[in-house]
């Protein structure tokens, strides 16, 4: 990440909306926010891969969930937030990872310049490329700034995706027994 480079487009902004640059609160704005970046866009340069890579042996192949996982996100159109919840189900193929991965890989998503429904694929195809399980559902249920401060002006509205692989999308019966089980 080129901190010099967000640094001056911010004050190139700043100016454009007619601020004064060297006044005392914004003084320091454009550093703020060029260290802002770097956390909120973490999972550009992240690999999910890493997070999926340590697993454990499992007995069972009983549907896993994990869900209510909150994550914040910025909108690649309007470079807005959308913040929201991710819910996870698989089914294990002799492997599970720690519930905290599954969390991790959220964020290494979430962490970009992002669309709610490429997201929600993306979690979906790592999780089913580096553990391997027989079928995994992810679903995102988000509210988007884009949404509710500008443009249509409608709070509280929420944007629901959906991605299903593998035994979840062959088999109509389990991906409704996994959506069941995280809406309960």
């Amino acid at each position: 990440m080129d901190k010099e480079k967000i640094e001056a487009g911010v004050r190139m902004i700043l100016e454009g909306i007619g601020e004064d640059i060297n006044r005392e609160g914004l003084r320091e704005t454009p550093e703020r926010i060029a260290r802002m970046y770097e956390e909120i866009f973490a999972g550009s340069s992240e690999d999910a891969g890493v997070h999926l890579q340590k697993t454990f042996s499992a007995l069972g192949s009983d549907i896993v969930v994990e869900k209510d996982i909150v994550f914040y996100s910025t909108c690649e159109h309007h470079m807005m937030p959308f913040y929201g919840k991710a819910h996870i189900a698989y089914i294990p193929d002799g492997r599970v990872v720690g519930l905290s991965k599954l969390a991790r890989t959220v964020e290494v998503f979430a962490r970009r310049l992002q669309i709610q429904e490429q997201m929600t694929g993306q979690i979906a195809d790592a999780i089913m490329q580096h553990l391997k399980p027989k079928g995994v559902l992810v679903m995102v249920e988000a509210e988007h700034m884009c949404m509710t401060m500008r443009g249509v002006k409608k709070p509280g509205s929420r944007t629901l995706t959906l991605a299903s692989r593998g035994m979840f999308e062959e088999d109509c019966r389990l991906r409704e027994q996994a959506l069941g089980m995280i809406t309960a």
